[in-house]
C-alpha cells in the first residue's frame, strides 16, 4: 500500500507534465494581416497584436509563458526589429503571462494601474514569479504613444471585463485592439471578483463604438478578427441578454431559476454559447452583476 501511495502522485505529475508538453507542442501560432503595420497572432489564450512602425514595435499581450519563444518565432516572421512596447490590456495570465520573457532592456512593459497592482499582489503570492512580469510604465485613464505617422491611443475603460482594462486603438492604421472586452462570436467572461460588470462591459463596448468606422479592423480578446458591423450586433445581444435577466431579477427569480431557465436566451445559445462560457454560466454572471447593480 506503501509502494501505491507514492506512486500515484508520481505518477500524476508525469502525466500532467506529458500533458502539458503535448499541448504545448500542438500550438502553432496563426499570424493574420489586418493593415499595412498591424497584425494579430492567434495561439493559445488571448489573442495578440502586433504593430511593426517606421521605428518602433508594439505588442500587445503575450499568452502564456510556455509560448513565448513560439510567439517570439512568429514576431520574427514580420520584423527583425526588438519590441520597444509590450502592453498589457488586463491582468489575466493568458495575456500577461510571457511578460517575464518579453520585459528586457530594448522592452518597457505597460499597463493601467490596476494591472500593475493585480500582478504585485501576484508576485507577493508566489516568490517563484520573475518580477520582469511587472508593469514598468502605468497609466490612470489613458496614453498615447507616437510613431512616425502613427498614432496609438490607449484608453480606460472602467469596470467592464475586470477592473484594469484599457482598449488600444492605432489610428492610422485603423485597428482596434479590445482585449477581453470583446469576445468574438461567443458569450463573455465578465471577471466579477476582479472588478468586472455587465453594465462596465457594455459601456466599454459602446465606447469603442464611438472610435471607429466601417473600415475598422477589431482585434478581440479571443475569437476571430472582427469589424464594426459585427460589434454592433455584439453589443445588441448584450442589451437584450441585460434586459432579459433584469426581467427575471424584477420578478422575483432566484439566481438557480435564472441559470436553470435554458429558455431565457435559448436565441443566442447555439451561436455564441459554445465557447469558455456556456449559457448556464452566462446567465449566472449576468444575474450577479445585475443583481448586485
Amino acid at each position: 500500500m506503501k509502494i501505491i501511495k507514492h506512486c500515484v502522485p508520481v505518477f500524476l505529475s508525469l502525466f500532467f507534465v506529458t500533458l502539458t508538453m503535448a499541448q504545448e507542442k500542438e500550438v502553432k501560432i496563426k499570424i493574420d494581416t489586418l493593415s499595412k503595420d498591424v497584425f494579430m497572432l492567434t495561439g493559445q489564450g488571448g489573442n495578440i497584436g502586433i504593430y511593426t512602425g517606421q521605428d518602433n514595435v508594439f505588442m500587445i499581450d503575450d499568452q502564456f509563458e510556455r509560448l513565448s519563444d513560439k510567439i517570439k518565432m512568429a514576431i520574427g516572421q514580420l520584423t527583425d526589429q526588438p519590441i520597444s512596447f509590450l502592453f498589457n490590456t488586463h491582468m489575466h495570465g493568458d495575456h500577461t503571462g510571457g511578460n517575464a520573457k518579453f520585459n528586457s532592456r530594448a522592452t518597457t512593459v505597460v499597463a493601467h494601474d490596476n494591472v500593475r497592482k493585480s500582478l504585485v499582489n501576484r508576485l507577493a503570492k508566489d516568490q517563484k514569479l520573475d518580477k520582469k512580469i511587472l508593469p514598468e510604465v502605468s497609466f490612470s485613464d489613458d496614453i498615447t504613444f507616437y510613431d512616425g505617422d502613427e498614432t496609438i491611443m490607449a484608453f480606460h475603460v472602467h469596470n467592464a471585463h475586470t477592473d484594469g482594462d484599457a482598449i488600444v486603438y492605432f489610428l492610422n492604421n485603423n485597428v482596434l485592439h479590445m482585449g477581453d472586452t470583446y469576445f468574438s462570436g461567443r458569450y463573455p467572461y465578465i471577471d466579477l471578483k476582479n472588478g468586472g460588470s455587465v453594465n462596465g462591459y457594455i459601456e466599454a463596448q459602446r465606447k469603442a463604438l464611438l472610435l471607429i468606422n466601417n473600415e475598422t479592423k477589431i482585434i478581440p480578446g479571443h475569437g476571430r478578427p472582427s469589424n464594426k458591423a459585427e460589434l454592433e450586433v455584439y453589443v445588441e445581444i448584450l442589451e437584450v441578454i441585460r434586459a432579459k435577466v433584469l426581467k427575471e431579477i424584477n420578478a422575483g427569480k432566484t439566481l438557480d431559476e435564472v441559470k436553470n431557465n435554458s429558455d431565457l436566451l435559448s436565441a443566442y445559445d447555439s451561436t455564441h454559447g459554445n465557447g469558455f462560457i456556456n449559457p448556464e454560466r452566462v446567465r449566472e454572471i449576468f444575474y450577479t452583476s445585475l443583481k448586485k447593480d
